[in-house]
């Protein structure tokens, strides 16, 4: 167990994880090679599916300061992709914060969101701790994290990620960082990094110098899986022997493809997952603010949808902003449909 604001920037060499300066999967992702690569990227260019983002608008609902405030314990809202506000025991907590236009490394080009946020930084309560699955655009955002430092008293890292943040300017003594079954306490709620597979990197230049980490959150009456971004592994069996069962998992269900099977799930491999941890509810995350991949935007949800209903799992995907409750989600309304109907 590491106390908060632990910075084992020095452990690289002893983590399992890591390896000739850079950090591994226990599974080696397959690489794409210069043809397949080149295919990818030649469909993301010029044979995107039409329906890839929404024809309208979809629907956020607006949310304010004194609402979050008033909000019970156990509440849950989702700000957008893999940005979740969640309010355990009387303190506010963040996960994977993106709020600005774009994900990318420039702001007048790349994936832009489908959305505004529900809410503002600005309007944000003080937040007691922000959790990062990894480095990667679609969940860490450079402006929003030190637009956000102010309010923040810790930031939870996946092993190397809190050096990138400490490079922009963020306090060292808030950062801890975790490597896999790593663990820490944060005003009561115990945070623990679990494994995940996928990869890191920022440029052309910096791949896997950060570890990836999926999450567990464990306030004692009340535990949460977060998947950050993962493909489909044994560690997920590994996570709910140890960890499990959970109220609620919230799992990576977008994004996928069949060229990229080892860092994004298919929809069929991300309900195994959530069975695997032994999640009580599911809740499919990465969608339905940027288009990253080749599928039509509502794919993911409506793919998932009908396998949980097909395995008899309960399902709940909230609107951008609504407030969910953790201890007794509702069920999905399918809002997804309506917003593509009043596209049409």
């Amino acid at each position: 167990m590491l106390t908060c604001g632990a910075h084992p920037a020095a452990s690289y060499d002893q983590s399992p994880q890591y390896g000739d300066g850079r950090f591994h999967n226990p599974v080696k992702k397959v690489p794409l090679g210069f043809v397949r690569g080149a295919k990818v990227w030649w469909r993301f260019l010029f044979d995107k599916p039409a329906d890839a983002a929404p024809r309208v608008a979809i629907p956020v609902h607006a949310l304010t300061r004194q609402a979050l405030l008033d909000a019970p314990d156990d509440s849950l809202w989702r700000l957008g992709h893999s940005t979740m506000l969640m309010k355990l025991d009387g303190h506010f907590w963040l996960t994977d914060p993106v709020f600005s236009e774009r994900v990318s490394p420039f702001s007048f080009m790349g994936p832009k969101r489908f959305h505004a946020p529900p809410l503002s930084i600005d309007e944000l309560p003080e937040i007691t701790g922000v959790i990062i699955s990894h480095d990667h655009y679609d969940h860490l955002d450079h402006d929003a994290v030190l637009a956000l430092a102010p309010k923040v008293r810790h930031f939870v890292t996946a092993l190397g990620v809190g050096d990138r943040l400490i490079s922009w300017g963020i306090p060292a003594d808030k950062i801890t960082q975790l490597d896999w079954w790593q663990e820490t306490r944060v005003e009561g709620v115990k945070v623990a990094a679990t494994p995940a597979q996928h990869f890191s990197g920022r440029g052309v230049s910096d791949g896997n110098r950060t570890l990836w980490a999926s999450w567990v959150i464990d306030t004692g009456n009340t535990r949460i899986f977060f998947s950050g971004d993962s493909g489909y592994f044994d560690g997920f069996a590994k996570i709910g022997e140890r960890y499990g069962p959970f109220d609620l998992a919230m799992v990576e269900t977008g994004a996928y493809d069949a060229d990229w099977p080892d860092v994004h799930m298919q929809p069929e491999q991300s309900l195994q997952a959530h069975l695997d941890v032994r999640g009580k509810v599911m809740m499919p995350i990465h969608n339905g603010t940027f288009d990253l991949a080749l599928h039509p935007w509502t794919e993911p949800f409506e793919r998932i949808t009908a396998l949980a209903a097909e395995q008899g799992v309960t399902l709940t995907a909230p609107q951008m902003g609504e407030r969910l409750d953790i201890r007794a989600p509702a069920a999905s309304t399918q809002w997804w449909r309506q917003a593509e109907l009043g596209g049409q």
